[in-house]
């Protein structure tokens, strides 16, 4: 069994094109499409597989959309254990407005789960951790299933003697943030979310931290990990507070950086580094991300070289 298992209970197919200009009324002539498994875990086990690592993917997928989704994830060589919801996989859209560089998302509805598919979701994940392993629970949930199931999977982590990553958003992830125990392993979030989940702003790396720390005294979470975008990212522990800076980088796409880097961040725990070198590979990850076009994931050249680059300062 792997180290490394990734979990998307809310995967997408995502589709991305191009055309010249977005402009309402008439029919847009948009290039040939790409298709791409997607969803935070299956991103995370797709990055891992780019930066030279392997792991195994966990998704819940149902009906065409899932059997085109499962396809490209055999063709990628992602080990995937399958778990069949009920009906159609969503999609997803990117399309880059190639006069401007401008880039529009669109996402699709999930389909329903009912009470009885999340027993077995879970029933059916319950073998599969393992002790020591690394456990990447990543991207949304589906609309119908409780937020606290984050919760509940971590501690079925714990118990198994596993830690669990999560990076996810809105309820979940403020289900998460008032989490009192078992602490997840390491809880990832960027400053709009910490805001969104606090009801406060933050202008500083020193901000985010305090906050951070704060989480971790309440016993949510035992390292948080939290993106400030291009500037860079905080990492907090009960014992270390630190800021890691990209070099300056010219984008081409903000999609696949946040999977990239969680990516790089277990691969780095799987293999016995600390949090710092974790996220400073996080960090170099989500650079090279950004400088892949549409739904293209992280390059380990390109990390390698970034990462040289990165800066670490204590706050």
């Amino acid at each position: 069994m792997s180290d490394i298992l990734t979990i998307t209970l809310n995967p997408a197919l995502d589709i991305s094109t191009a055309v010249g200009t977005v402009t309402p009324g008439p029919k847009l002539r948009c290039e040939e499409p790409r298709y791409d498994p997607g969803g935070g875990g299956v991103n995370v086990s797709r990055a891992i597989k780019r930066l030279g690592g392997q792991s195994k993917a966990f998704v819940a997928l149902g009906g065409e959309n899932g059997a085109a989704f499962k396809a490209l994830l055999d063709a990628e060589d992602i080990a995937v254990e399958h778990f069949e919801v009920s009906g159609n996989t969503r999609q997803s859209f990117a399309v880059l407005e190639s006069t401007t560089g401008r880039q529009y998302r669109f996402q699709l509805p999930c389909p329903p789960w009912s009470s009885d598919q999340t027993d077995s979701a879970l029933a059916r994940l319950e073998p599969l951790l393992s002790s020591g392993s690394i456990v990447v629970l990543s991207g949304s949930m589906p609309t119908d299933v409780p937020a606290a199931i984050v919760e509940t999977i971590n501690k079925m982590a714990v118990e198994s003697g596993a830690e669990l990553i999560l990076d996810t958003s809105g309820q979940a992830l403020t289900a998460a943030a008032a989490n009192r125990g078992p602490a997840f392993a390491l809880l990832r979030m960027d400053g709009a979310e910490a805001a969104e989940v606090s009801g406060r702003t933050f202008s500083s790396p020193a901000q985010l931290a305090d906050y951070g720390m704060e989480l971790i005294s309440a016993g949510a979470a035992h390292r948080l990990v939290m993106s400030m975008g291009a500037s860079g990212t905080v990492g907090v522990s009960a014992t270390e507070r630190f800021f890691c800076s990209p070099p300056r980088l010219e984008p081409l796409s903000a999609v696949g950086a946040g999977d990239s880097m969680v990516a790089a961040i277990a691969l780095e725990l799987s293999r016995g580094g600390s949090l710092r070198d974790a996220v400073r590979h996080g960090v170099a990850a989500a650079g090279s991300a950004v400088l892949t076009p549409a739904t293209e994931l992280c390059s380990k050249a390109m990390a390698d070289e970034i990462l040289e680059k990165v800066v670490t300062k204590e706050i």
